[in-house]
């Protein structure tokens, strides 16, 4: 199922947020729990929360509750489709021999 210009840019406003870029690298290693995102980020819990909200949204995280805790980590299928996104969308799919005129001059 194609997706809409809508959801895909949510996909890559999920990307284009320094703080989400430095929460991502921390898990490439694993889950983390939110506590020891919040010690390596210096942010309150309620920035952390916005920005996994989002990451989560695009499911390109995944949270699991743990008592009073989240722990966070990349869900593989949607990483892979946020990478799938990105090579579409920068692929050219023309043979580029031909340039399309734009003008009577």
């Amino acid at each position: 199922m194609a997706m809409t210009y809508r959801e895909i840019s949510r996909v890559f406003k999920a990307l284009g947020d320094e703080n989400r870029l430095q929460i991502l690298e921390m898990l490439r290693t694993g889950e983390k729990c939110a506590c020891k995102l919040l010690d390596e980020l210096h942010i309150t819990q309620s920035t952390l929360s916005h920005h996994m909200k989002i990451l989560c949204d695009t499911e390109i995280v995944v949270g699991r509750k743990d008592g009073k805790w989240v722990h966070y980590s990349i869900d593989e299928a949607g990483a892979e489709r946020a990478q799938k996104l990105l090579k579409q969308q920068l692929t050219v799919t023309g043979s580029g021999e031909q340039t399309e005129k734009c003008c009577d001059t």
